[in-house]
């Protein structure tokens, strides 16, 4: 399949997007062992385990240390335990102390956790949405708790996009197809656009990132595609996206990749390598630009279970112009 070659985009109409699924979750543990196990009501709305919240805290240092916490302008979450415990754990401030002026992102003992109330002090803000919640409907652990439950446990997240405080959505008897999650998937990327902020951490959920992400890239190399649909099934992992706006909905992926590898010339050791393993066609296009694509510092190994690797891809989500 041919590839198209670089193209330049104003800057202004680019916004980067941090993509996390959830730390290890309680139903995670069964459920990875005997699918059925998602259907014990015991697991509804279920929160991470301790390995999830060391996954959190791995994660958290690192995105201090590389320095994108202070780069996000806004973080997004699924209106689940997990995911809101995932998210004020890695980009929410330090620990909470009584004071007036900043209400807590997440009250002590939230869920059982047994972790200390954390501060929304200089910390991005953060809202929910249910566009970027898991499959709909069958699983006790993908059904939400009132939101006025969720605002005691989070008071400085804002729930004012959830029209209902129950969970109208989720059904005991009717799973959400997989045709109708890529669906509120793409309308959650193009609600995106009518946000201001520019860069954006989002967590989420491995099914919705796995069929959102597998409606695109259908015109790029099938190893391309295989990498935009199967790099975020690991816990707390964190991948950045570059999304384009040119006026239009229709979009084509194509992947580029950050590496921290040094730079031989114009082209790095990650292409070279891959040339030697008979990808020239794939990244051929790349090679021709004098572009130079900016090292990200990030961990060379795995650390715990959270699976962060010596790279990020970044895919550009290219518009296609009518």
């Amino acid at each position: 399949m041919d590839c198209p070659g670089p193209s330049l985009f104003p800057l202004h109409r680019c916004k980067t997007l941090h993509l996390v699924r959830h730390a290890q979750g309680m139903h995670n543990v069964e459920g990875d062992k005997n699918y059925k196990a998602c259907l014990s009501p015991e697991y509804f709305d279920a929160q991470l385990t301790q390995l999830g919240w060391q996954q959190v805290d791995n994660l958290r240092r690192h995105v201090r240390t590389c320095g994108l916490s202070k780069r996000i302008d806004l973080v997004i979450a699924s209106p689940l335990l997990r995911t809101l415990q995932t998210a004020v754990g890695v980009f929410g401030g330090d620990s909470y102390t009584d004071r007036t002026d900043a209400l807590p992102l997440m009250v002590a003992n939230a869920g059982n956790s047994g972790r200390a109330a954390i501060s929304s002090l200089n910390s991005p803000p953060f809202i929910a949405v249910e566009l970027c919640r898991e499959h709909f409907g069958v699983h006790p652990c993908d059904k939400r708790r009132n939101v006025s439950d969720y605002q005691f446990l989070f008071p400085a997240i804002d729930f004012s996009l959830i029209e209902t405080d129950e969970d109208v959505l989720w059904k005991a008897n009717v799973r959400e197809t997989t045709e109708e999650l890529t669906a509120r998937g793409l309308k959650f990327m193009n609600w995106l656009w009518t946000r201001k902020e520019k860069e954006i951490a989002i967590v989420t959920h491995s099914g919705f990132l796995f069929h959102t992400l597998n409606a695109f890239g259908n015109d790029c190399n099938p190893l391309v595609k295989k990498e935009i649909c199967n790099r975020l099934l690991s816990f707390c992992r964190i991948l950045q996206f570059c999304s384009l706006d040119l006026l239009t909905t229709t979009y084509s992926l194509f992947l580029f990749i950050i590496f921290q590898q040094k730079w031989s010339g114009n082209v790095p050791f990650l292409f070279k390598s891959a040339l030697k393993r008979g990808e020239k066609e794939m990244l051929e296009p790349f090679l021709s630009t004098k572009f130079k694509l900016k090292a990200h510092a990030c961990p060379t190994t795995y650390i715990n279970d959270c699976s962060f690797g010596p790279l990020f891809l970044c895919f550009l989500l290219l518009c296609c112009g009518l």
